[in-house]
């Protein structure tokens, strides 16, 4: 897990996606729940769908999952009714953490993040207590190969409205404002590329050096428990992590 590379951190969670592809697919379907039910099932009409449609791909999605979802979705009828909510609070050594979760259980999950945080020495704040301290964007992340143009990408991305590209040595990072993300996404995809990561995102400000060892040991654990609550869509922080060792 690193918190200052973008792609270690994608590499990461897809290491644990095809770890446990069943717990990463249900998480999309929540995801997928909320979006039909706020603007139906038909993606061309569902630009909120769309977007997590791209992010279920990105995570490998089979589309007869996407669909099965989409469809089940659709027909719950309000039976089952998932809301969004965001939990703020510091990890130890004075890293900020965001959780983004979705659940149908407002009660269970709120005890169970705040067990997290206190059990790994965290403390759970309130609304807007890190927020600030992360910049809400789109982030679009396409691997250098072969068939990617670095001019041709970058004049690609900003001619469809993308803020920023940055140029690294794994590939590029196309950013967004958070409205123009979808037609950024879509206009890039439909000049053929595709992308590791596509979705908006927290992105820290700056970032914390965890130093002592232990407080080092809790925070990595406290963001591990989070990643794997069923609950938790997403996790952000601006701690410096060391990078995992690359696999053979």
């Amino acid at each position: 897990m690193s918190g200052h590379s973008k792609w270690a951190n994608i590499k990461h969670k897809k290491g644990k996606a095809d770890a446990e592809r069943g717990k990463v697919f249900t998480k999309i379907g929540r995801e997928i729940a909320i979006a039909v039910r706020e603007g139906g099932s038909d993606p061309a009409v569902n630009g909120k769908l769309r977007d997590i449609i791209a992010k279920a791909k990105a995570s490998n999605m089979p589309n007869d999952n996407i669909s099965r979802s989409i469809k089940k979705a659709a027909g719950e009828s309000g039976n089952v009714i998932f809301e969004e909510i965001l939990y703020e609070g510091y990890a130890p050594g004075g890293v900020a953490v965001i959780a983004e979760v979705v659940t149908d259980n407002r009660n269970r999950t709120a005890a169970e993040i705040r067990h997290i945080f206190d059990k790994n020495g965290g403390t759970l704040g309130t609304n807007g207590s890190v927020s600030y301290m992360f910049d809400f964007k789109g982030l679009l992340l396409v691997e250098r190969s072969p068939g990617v143009d670095e001019d041709e990408l970058m004049l690609s991305a900003l001619d469809a409205g993308a803020e920023d590209v940055k140029s690294g040595e794994e590939g590029f990072e196309i950013y967004t404002a958070p409205n123009d993300f979808s037609a950024v996404r879509e206009a890039l995809e439909t000049s053929g590329y595709s992308f590791l990561s596509a979705e908006r995102q927290r992105i820290a400000q700056t970032s914390v050096v965890v130093e002592d060892e232990e407080n080092l040991a809790k925070t990595i654990k406290l963001l591990e428990m989070l990643e794997d609550s069923d609950d938790v869509m997403n996790v952000y922080h601006n701690a410096e992590l060391p990078e995992e060792p690359e696999e053979e």
